[in-house]
């Protein structure tokens, strides 16, 4: 870390309002194209550096150099913490996942397609937490659907009035190494519980005859309605800052027409605290993340979605870095005073990350 003291968060009291925390100039706000997400680029924009280049494309000399955290154990770590995302395609599912090996008889019997009558929704959306939180989300959150943050390209019927958002907490000392590969390892095992979680709630859903669409980075931004859900606060370094974790959360979301009750955004002195501290745009190993004063609604690259004040990040700087680094990068999660954990670690070593269990 450039930065050896670290801002201390005042006292902050988590308190409800009306209406998100955000501001939203609507003659500049579009829906995002999805065509101008960095990774989408990487594949077609050749109008920059970053045209056809790979993450991973230093990782065969990173190897070779034996560097603590860069190691062949660091990767198979980072490369085995993607598998269940990569692979199980009933997580991200918009239709009933038909069960393995289900007994014939058991599938004649049709007990799903009935609707499932609900007098409460406050109470239905209680059930619908504890579901999540059994299946492993850290956070839970309900909202109106906001069409503002679907991508121009995703149609979903105006039945689906409800987005159910659910953060899931990394590792803290895994992102603590950060940018190691460790690091993306603990990434990578949030986007894998990711996937398991959407596909049980997604089931869940069904099961009660309502329909569920499960999205993890695709079809809609994330952090958005996150925030509209009473998750937390957008910060500097682009991300949501939630009370419990601050920026050390994955993200995903079901939208549906099960009836519920939304929550109500809150507040807790994000946007304050971060027009001081700084940290993360200090700790930035390329200045993606903005040294301004104040947020604004001055894009830094394509890749932004233009119309939201706030501090944007140039993430074509962030996906170079990548290159150059040989995976994903976690630095300004690290760093941010709200990343809070048990142990209290801000940085943890390679070495020590693997001390306990050797």
């Amino acid at each position: 870390m450039r930065t050896e003291t670290r801002p201390k968060i005042p006292k902050f009291k988590v308190r409800q309002v009306k209406k998100s925390p955000y501001t939203i100039d609507k003659s500049k706000l579009r829906r995002f194209d999805r065509k101008n997400i960095i990774f989408e680029r990487v594949e077609w924009d050749s109008s920059w550096e970053g045209y056809k280049r790979m993450y991973n494309e230093t990782m065969l000399d990173l190897l070779s150099e034996e560097k603590p955290g860069y190691s062949r154990i660091d990767f198979a770590l980072a490369y085995a913490s993607w598998i269940v995302h990569d692979t199980f395609a009933g997580g991200f599912s918009w239709k009933k996942i038909p069960l393995y090996r289900q007994p014939a008889a058991m599938a004649e019997i049709d007990w799903t397609s009935k609707k499932y009558e609900i007098e409460n929704p406050k109470r239905m959306s209680a059930y619908i937490k504890r579901a999540a939180k059994l299946f492993g989300a850290s956070l839970v959150g309900i909202c109106k659907l906001n069409r503002d943050w679907l991508y121009a390209d995703a149609e979903i019927p105006e039945k689906f009035d409800y987005a159910i958002v659910m953060a899931i907490e990394m590792d803290a000392d895994g992102i603590a190494t950060s940018p190691t590969a460790i690091a993306a390892a603990a990434t990578g095992i949030g986007y894998s519980k990711m996937a398991f979680l959407l596909a049980c709630m997604g089931e869940f859903i069904r099961n009660l005859g309502y329909d569920a669409i499960q999205c993890g980075n695709d079809t809609a931004l994330s952090i958005p309605l996150a925030i509209d859900a009473g998750l937390g606060e957008l910060g500097r370094n682009g991300l949501l800052i939630t009370p419990q974790y601050g920026p050390r959360v994955r993200l995903c979301k079901i939208f549906t027409d099960l009836p519920l009750t939304p929550d109500k955004p809150i507040e807790f002195g994000v946007k304050n605290f971060c027009k001081k501290c700084k940290l993360c745009a200090e700790n930035c190993e390329v200045g993606a993340i903005s040294m301004d004063d104040e947020p604004s609604f001055e894009v830094a690259c394509k890749s932004n979605n233009p119309g939201v004040l706030k501090w944007y990040v140039d993430v074509e700087k962030c996906y170079l870095y990548w290159c150059e680094n040989g995976i994903d990068c976690s630095t300004c999660i690290k760093v941010c005073p709200y990343n809070v954990s048990s142990a209290g670690k801000v940085e943890v070593s390679p070495r020590d990350f693997w001390k306990e269990d050797l």
